[in-house]
């Protein structure tokens, strides 16, 4: 009893403060950018140099010259620099950050910043503290009014994928990005308390396999009644990620989708990606009726070789989950689901979610074998494991 509270102590003691780098707006190739005052003020670092301070009414422009960036506040022109450094002078203070060249939508961001020129664009490096990135991760990701449990869910989701995955843009300077590759991260938490209150109470926590290893904790926004085996999308195969039959997603407005392609482009494309034999009447009769009634891999035939992923890949559908047939000079596709399919449909763990079930059972629903645990606990216990 003395070693387990003794253990218990020692995790409560540590600090789940971690800083994460996200490059933001990678969307996007940006030239000028403009960094204003939002909530406390931030120093501004030119390479060596103080340049003052970002206050109230007050803003700083960067934008590319020569391979550097050029550094303004106000209408005063500071020099040409190899980086810039814009620091919270308190926790929590905020920055808002417009880009002018391309012109977008302003972003509000919490935490420091890097601001450096890669060949004629600039990059931006948000330095957040992980639970302030994972609010704006799950805000950006899973949108308002849903129940708290479904944000617990997600923060899991996204704390887990976000330590699995740490450094994958090393290369480039960060950590992830703000692409929907990595997570989708457009802006601080701003409207939902329900998602700081996620966030907080399950700082720490993660989602771990049956051997203590981070888990692949992929998520999509709804898989149309079946999810989807990770081999058909990725020609990989997880144990904890088996495609089987959801209910509670298959009422939500994301359930069901239709859309009409020319018969033309989809033979075109059927043809010169697959050499698919077009002039045997036999197979001619077969290019444009497709049954799906459970998840499959391929169209019509494995041996044609045409993966659904493809297909959706080409003509912009919301899954791989669809049926079709021809009408007139088109071919009609009857789709099912948005997203690849693999891992946690978030409709259907917001409907759970709302009918009662609590986070870890959404999370084992959808990832069974798999384990919520805490993140320190499961580094110390995998270390003195590997040790003996």
């Amino acid at each position: 009893m003395r070693i387990l509270f003794a253990i218990s102590f020692l995790f409560a003691t540590f600090s789940y403060a971690q800083q994460m780098r996200i490059g933001v707006f990678r969307d996007h190739d940006l030239q000028r950018i403009m960094c204003a005052y939002n909530d406390g003020s931030y120093t501004v670092f030119a390479d060596t140099m103080n340049a003052g301070a970002i206050l109230p009414n007050e803003f700083v422009e960067m934008s590319v010259m020569q391979g550097k960036v050029l550094l303004k506040k106000g209408a005063v022109e500071l020099g040409v620099f190899e980086r810039i450094v814009l620091q919270q002078n308190d926790p929590k203070n905020s920055l808002v950050i417009a880009s002018k060249s391309p012109s977008l939508k302003q972003r509000k961001y919490v935490g420091d910043f890097e601001i450096t020129c890669a060949g004629k664009e600039l990059t931006i490096v948000n330095l957040a503290e992980l639970n302030d990135y994972l609010k704006g991760v799950v805000e950006s990701e899973g949108g308002g009014g849903a129940h708290l449990e479904y944000y617990k869910v997600q923060a899991l989701i996204s704390r887990t994928y976000a330590l699995k995955h740490q450094g994958r843009h090393a290369k480039e300077g960060f950590d992830l990005c703000d692409r929907v590759h990595c997570q989708a991260y457009h802006n601080m938490l701003r409207y939902s308390s329900l998602i700081d209150t996620a966030v907080q109470q399950t700082t720490g926590l993660v989602i771990v396999d049956d051997q203590g290893t981070l888990i692949e904790s992929y998520f999509h926004a709804n898989c149309g009644g079946q999810t989807c085996e990770p081999q058909y999308i990725w020609n990989e195969e997880i144990p904890y990620l088996n495609s089987f039959i959801d209910t509670f997603c298959i009422y939500t407005k994301q359930a069901t989708w239709e859309k009409r392609i020319t018969k033309n482009k989809w033979s075109n494309f059927l043809e010169s990606k697959y050499n698919y034999p077009v002039y045997d009447s036999a197979f001619a009769a077969m290019m444009y009726t497709f049954n799906q009634p459970q998840r499959k891999a391929f169209y019509i035939h494995p041996s044609l070789g045409i993966p659904l992923r493809d297909l959706r890949e080409e003509f912009g559908l919301k899954s791989t989950f669809f049926s079709c047939y021809p009408e007139g000079d088109d071919v009609v596709l009857r789709g099912r689901g948005f997203g690849h399919g693999v891992g946690l449909c978030q409709e259907g763990a917001m409907k759970m979610a709302r009918s009662g079930y609590t986070f870890d059972q959404i999370i084992t629903y959808y990832f069974p074998g798999a384990v919520v645990c805490d993140e320190q606990g499961r580094k110390f216990f995998k270390q003195s494991s590997e040790r003996f």
